[in-house]
């Protein structure tokens, strides 16, 4: 599998990017992305790349909406 670099020009753009991604994957699968990755940092799914994938593109969804949400309350 050949690794795909996405460059975004903000934080709510790589937010509304990995958005999309995630929706993807949940269409293809059937089940949303919190399920998945409860069950995948349990073991009951398999490491195969695109789950592998899947998990790290819902990692990176979480610590970028904790940045967008925590730079929200500091203006609040």
């Amino acid at each position: 599998m050949r690794k795909q670099t996405t460059t975004y020009t903000s934080t709510l753009d790589a937010l509304i990017g990995l958005a999309k991604r995630l929706s993807t994957y949940e269409i293809r699968h059937g089940m949303d992305s919190e399920e998945f990755f409860n069950q995948y940092i349990q073991g009951h799914v398999s490491d195969d790349a695109a789950f592998v994938e899947w998990a790290n593109d819902y990692r990176h969804y979480l610590e970028i909406r904790k940045n967008v949400e925590k730079s929200l309350a500091d203006v609040a």
